[in-house]
């Protein structure tokens, strides 16, 4: 699986929701800036994306993920 095919997958299925992925193959790391998902708890925001990536990582093509959660406002002050 591609990182661009990650990306596309979760901003298709959360609708403010902006993904940053690096890493090819199987293994990827997010940060993913959500205004909503931030509001969540860290369980609720994993739980989430893993519901999103859990196919790919039960048939193989994705073998690790880490993720960062981000709101809006700290993913453009964080440079």
């Amino acid at each position: 699986m591609q990182s661009n095919e990650v990306k596309a997958l979760i901003e298709s299925s959360l609708a403010d929701a902006r993904v940053e992925v690096e890493g090819e193959g199987c293994n990827f790391q997010l940060n993913v800036i959500s205004d909503t998902l931030a509001a969540l708890s860290p369980v609720k925001r994993q739980q989430q994306i893993y519901s999103l990536l859990n196919d790919y990582i039960a048939d193989g093509r994705i073998h690790a993920v880490t993720m960062k959660f981000y709101t809006q406002e700290a993913w453009a002050s964080r440079a």
